[in-house]
């Protein structure tokens, strides 16, 4: 009987920790997808400014981009974007609060993950940072549209980013589905 119970109860263990670490990755994800949008801002501010000029520079500012550090990103984002404070807040918070997450969360944090209740605390914490990283990424997506629009950017430029955006949507999803089926 008890050797059955120490199974259930490790298995519970196991279980609570697998959705700990299903949560990790949502938020890293989420994370990303926040510097995929200021790398979009970044792509449309180049695009304006006349500073790329055929599908292959756009491809090689966006490999660059894409290697920048979220830092990187919201400090070049700053200089030629005007955010609300309130936003300005968020990028600043999340930024450190991502860092910590990728460099440090289990380091710090692993004596959490050996009871019940700590890990629940750490997949409240990293349930809270992906929903406000996502809710402020949908908010940059409606200033990149916003601004396509208002730069009325030629077809060949509005479509040389849509494809880059595609590609891009593409890896997400196809990264979902492999965090969905490692949950299952």
């Amino acid at each position: 009987m008890q050797n059955s119970d120490m199974q259930h109860g490790d298995m519970l263990d196991s279980e609570h920790s697998r959705e700990l670490f299903a949560y990790y990755g949502l938020a890293v994800y989420y994370g990303q997808a926040l510097e995929q949008q200021l790398v979009n801002l970044i792509l449309l501010m180049k695009l304006s400014q006349g500073k790329v000029v055929s599908d292959e520079d756009l491809e090689d500012l966006y490999e660059r981009k894409m290697s920048s550090s979220l830092g990187q990103l919201i400090h070049e984002v700053k200089h030629h974007f005007t955010f609300s404070d309130e936003e300005t807040r968020q990028l600043n918070e999340l930024w450190r609060q991502r860092n910590s997450i990728v460099h440090h969360y289990f380091k710090e944090r692993i004596h959490e993950t050996f009871s019940p209740e700590g890990r629940s605390r750490m997949i409240k914490e990293l349930e809270d940072f992906k929903s406000r990283a996502q809710e402020l990424e949908l908010s940059l997506q409606q200033y990149t549209g916003a601004w396509i629009a208002q730069l009325g950017l030629n077809a060949e430029s509005a479509a040389a980013l849509r494809r880059l955006e595609q590609m891009h949507s593409e890896s997400l999803h196809a990264q979902s589905m492999d965090e969905e089926n490692q949950r299952d």
